[in-house]
């Protein structure tokens, strides 16, 4: 063998590669290499280009390719295309028909569970009923009769059913439907246990539930009472604005910001229901509308210190003539803090004509506070503000004729008397 290669071949990788080298000369014989020119006629130049024989037998090798793979598709298309239709339209007629015997099936299942309880209900009447008279028995007897009559007619329905050769349905035996039937009656009897438990239950929770509801309606009403008492001292004040409790309320609820917190949707009961449990949701309605008005109204003071000036007509300091003051003034030197009495947001911070340095903040439900004659501003326009933040420090800037606090409530811009706000009790 060694001869032989020795003999004939250079090398054994030319004894190995010579099968190929063979196949690329009869390729090189069909595909001979080619040369074509190309003159470019404006300029007079001439150019040669060269097609090798791997090139041109390439290319013919994709020309096969592409015939190839495009009558394959066209017969695909034309000859399977109807067949695969037609196998689909079975396939779909097939799952039609299975899924009406199941349907079928299913029906005459659920009445035979239906039955099978009829009679076992039955049985245990005449068997565990002691002051059964005769024609009660009598009548449950030809009830039992009809209802094993009933019960024999769909078994034989099922048994014909099931020898169907062309139905395939889920229960396949009748030994299937008698253990379904004797797990019903296990079930049965399981669920007359549960429900005597579950009667137990429900009457325990009634009587938990009767003293949770007791316990929250007492303590809303005590909250409610203790709440009340800040809102009551402004009742006046609040009947001058056009105002009255139940709107505030209802306000109050709808109302939502960062500080305080989303609106609060009123809890509805089915009128069917024991009437305890709307008056504990209507009650829960007002004694958080209370505590979230008690929280969003400018109630207390802006600063600890005695009042120098009412809200009304008074001797204007400068002209001595009447005029209308429209706030309240507390006495307090240069630099002393002056504090948001509820939570809200900014919305002036800046010099006013005749109030000087001032702030102005609202609190929603249409009202505002605002502070005059600062001599410094601690907060900036858009912040929000807590009860007790610092907003700025007194001053005597604007029309003013010493350091003092001018205090203005308004509602819907107009101001007011802010008396029984200010008032703590």
């Amino acid at each position: 063998m060694i001869n032989f290669i020795t003999r004939y071949f250079t090398s054994l990788w030319a004894f190995i590669t010579s099968p190929f080298r063979a196949i690329w000369r009869v390729i090189v014989r069909i595909f001979p290499p080619r040369e074509f020119t190309v003159m470019d006629t404006p300029r007079g130049n001439v150019y040669t280009y060269g097609q090798s024989s791997f090139w041109r037998f390439t290319r013919f090798c994709g020309k096969v390719g592409l015939v190839l793979w495009a009558s394959w598709s066209t017969y695909v298309f034309v000859y399977h295309r109807p067949l695969l239709q037609k196998r689909t339209e079975q396939l779909e007629e097939v799952r039609a028909t299975h899924t009406r015997h199941m349907s079928d099936l299913q029906t005459y299942l659920t009445k035979y569970n239906n039955l099978a309880r009829d009679l076992n209900v039955i049985d245990d009447k005449v068997l565990n009923a002691k002051d059964l008279k005769e024609g009660e028995r009598e009548k449950l007897m030809n009830s039992r009769i009809k209802t094993w009559g009933e019960l024999d007619f769909l078994r034989t329905r099922i048994v014909e059913m099931l020898r169907d050769e062309e139905f395939t349905p889920e229960y396949t035996k009748m030994s299937e439907l008698s253990a379904e039937y004797e797990l019903t009656r296990a079930e049965n009897e399981e669920l007359k246990k549960r429900n005597a438990q579950m009667v137990e239950t429900v009457m325990q929770i009634a009587d938990a539930d009767n003293i949770i509801v007791d316990t929250v309606s007492a303590l809303t009403k005590e909250n409610t009472e203790e709440l009340q008492k800040n809102i009551k001292r402004i009742n006046s004040t609040l009947v001058t604005l056009g105002l009255n409790q139940t709107t505030l309320l209802r306000n109050a609820n709808k109302y939502n910001n960062p500080l305080v917190g989303s609106a609060f949707t009123p809890i509805e009961f089915d009128k069917n229901l024991d009437e305890k449990y709307q008056k504990l949701a209507d009650g829960l309605e007002r004694w958080n509308g209370l505590r979230r008005l008690n929280e969003i109204l400018p109630l207390g003071k802006p600063v600890n210190s005695r009042i120098t000036s009412n809200f009304g007509t008074r001797k204007d300091p400068f002209t001595g003539k009447p005029k209308k003051h429209r706030g309240i003034d507390f006495a307090g030197k240069i630099g002393t803090e002056l504090l948001a009495v509820a939570p809200g947001r900014v919305v002036s911070a800046g010099e006013r004509v005749g109030y000087g340095t001032t702030v102005e903040i609202d609190h929603g439900l249409g009202f505002t506070t605002l502070y005059a004659h600062l001599s410094q501003i601690l907060v900036s326009r858009g912040d929000w503000v807590r009860p007790g933040t610092v907003i700025g420090l007194a001053g005597s800037s604007g029309r003013s004729t010493g350091p003092h606090l001018h205090y203005e409530i308004r509602y819907k811009g107009s101001p007011f008397d802010p008396t029984k706000f200010i008032k703590e009790e």
